[in-house]
């Protein structure tokens, strides 16, 4: 099944998903490449979020990331971002 991202997504998309590790518990879930795609969208917009360098437009596309990620793979959701 491929996971269609929004249509508000302009960002690279993977050609190959892979897996990924959660780095503060060691666990891990492999992604498709859409699901690959928005987890490094919503990483990279935290990473922007600390520096804060971020806007009010790529808040809510981070938020709309983290719903979708949530509704298209919850397990992975609750590995690698809750």
């Amino acid at each position: 099944m491929i996971n269609k991202l929004p249509e508000w997504f302009t960002q690279e998309v993977y050609k190959k998903g892979g897996e990924i590790t959660n780095p503060l518990t060691g666990d891990t879930t492999d992604l498709t490449p859409e699901e690959l795609s928005m987890y490094d969208f919503i990483k990279g917009y935290e990473i922007i979020s600390a520096l804060d360098l971020n806007s009010d437009a790529l808040l809510e596309e981070y938020i709309e990331g983290i719903t979708w990620f949530k509704e298209t793979n919850p397990k992975a959701y609750m590995v690698l971002l809750d």
